[in-house]
């Protein structure tokens, strides 16, 4: 399991202003909060962000941040783009702490699709949500969560409950009974419309006028 660093600095000047000076320097502005601490205002190198957050599971492992001050374990937990380019304008970070419980979104990984019975018989693969919400300690906090497509038929959906997860780790939206769908599969839909079938006993006659 792989390990992340990232280096941070404390940034004494805030505001809009003071942000888009950062972002032209090469440098995203950020926050450091949690665990009843003050709030402490971020900047990290760009490039050195932008290639950790490369690897899917970066945002679903705990992170060590090198401050100043000294090292911080903190999880990503919220990453501001801009709508029109995608440039990363802000991330937040949260403080975590090993005795107390997290919750995080973990990427779901779908396993042998191409063994997937009802994709052989045709049907579509739809998958529904790309992660989900946990709550556990950080030391178990999975990278992600594989989801076994070989037995899925035509018709089928898996939900929430069908996923298979370590026993200190929660599914949030199970524990409020929202069994939400993850993926299914369904039927391939003929090239032509209900509607534009002709009906029992009519023949499609090409040329018919």
């Amino acid at each position: 399991m792989k390990d992340f660093e990232l280096t941070a600095n404390i940034r004494h000047e805030i505001g809009t202003g003071a942000s888009r000076r950062m972002r032209g320097g090469n440098r995203i502005p950020g926050i450091l909060y949690g665990a009843k601490k003050d709030a402490i205002p971020l900047s990290l190198d760009t490039n050195e962000f932008k290639k950790q957050l490369e690897d899917e599971s970066f945002g679903s492992r705990v992170i060590t941040l090198n401050m100043e001050s000294g090292e911080e374990s903190v999880v990503l937990k919220a990453l501001q783009r801009h709508p029109a380019n995608s440039r990363i304008l802000h991330v937040d970070f949260q403080r975590v702490s090993a005795t107390t419980q997290i919750q995080l979104r973990i990427p779901l990984h779908f396993i042998n699709e191409d063994k997937c019975i009802g994709k052989k018989k045709g049907g579509v693969i739809n998958y529904l949500v790309p992660e989900v919400e946990v709550s556990c300690l950080p030391k178990d906090l999975p990278e992600a969560i594989s989801v076994d497509m070989s037995e899925v038929e035509i018709g089928q959906t898996l939900h929430l409950s069908d996923l298979i997860v370590s026993e200190n780790v929660t599914l949030v939206a199970l524990s409020h009974d929202m069994n939400q769908g993850v993926v299914t599969i369904s039927a391939q839909h003929d090239s032509m419309d209900e509607e534009e079938k002709p009906e029992e006993g009519e023949k499609a006659t090409p040329g018919d006028s």
